[in-house]
């Protein structure tokens, strides 16, 4: 377990910026290092309190450490910790988690409707109307599924078309419940790119 780190110590801040240059040129040792000594603090401080989930907050760990070390010469030292400058971009992350959750929540309640037929009361030419359109939905629905990934297919018609509960899709794919309810929501942002323009808005 690597210690805690005071950082606003200076013997630590001098520290850093030696690895900092490490970094910049490309030593992994010295990104590791860092990675070690900052990845506890920014998940348990930052991220795991903003996204509520373990899995979820490791994703967004990774995500921001792949982030940082792509944007690392954007990093201008002011004499602080870049511990500040990892945080800002942890919480954009988390943030992003937040806005796919919004939208996967809302992609959810489209698919149930175009998987679902109406049931309002018609007379009978309204009713067959309704039934041809109810069909081409589901003729597209399936359209727009097979363009898809498979595992993200099967995602959707497990947890929508068959309402199976989050925990059964979960163990089918072998996968935890965290994951599992990330990549729903790829498969639903998938499933909106495929179904095309009227499909996006938000």
């Amino acid at each position: 377990m690597n210690p805690v780190v005071d950082f606003q110590d200076s013997a630590w801040l001098r520290r850093e910026r030696k690895l900092l240059k490490r970094v910049r040129r490309g030593d992994r040792q010295a990104f590791g290092e860092l990675y070690g000594v900052m990845a506890p603090a920014l998940y348990r401080r930052v991220i795991l309190c903003r996204v509520g989930q373990a899995d979820v907050a490791e994703d967004v760990l990774a995500e921001t450490f792949v982030t940082a070390l792509r944007r690392i010469e954007d990093f201008q030292d002011q004499g602080k910790s870049v511990f500040s400058w990892l945080a800002r971009i942890a919480v954009n992350k988390a943030m992003d988690v937040h806005r796919r959750r919004a939208r996967g929540r809302r992609a959810q309640e489209r698919l149930k409707n175009q998987a679902e037929p109406t049931s309002e009361k018609s007379d009978a030419q309204d009713l067959l109307l309704q039934r041809d359109d109810d069909q081409r939905q589901r003729e597209r629905l399936e359209v727009v599924l097979a363009q898809i990934n498979p595992r993200y297919r099967k995602a959707i018609e497990m947890r929508f078309l068959k309402n199976m509960p989050r925990e059964d899709c979960a163990e089918h794919l072998q996968v935890k419940l965290g994951t599992f309810d990330v990549l729903l929501h790829r498969a639903l942002r998938a499933m909106r790119k495929a179904w095309g323009p009227e499909e996006e808005e938000d």
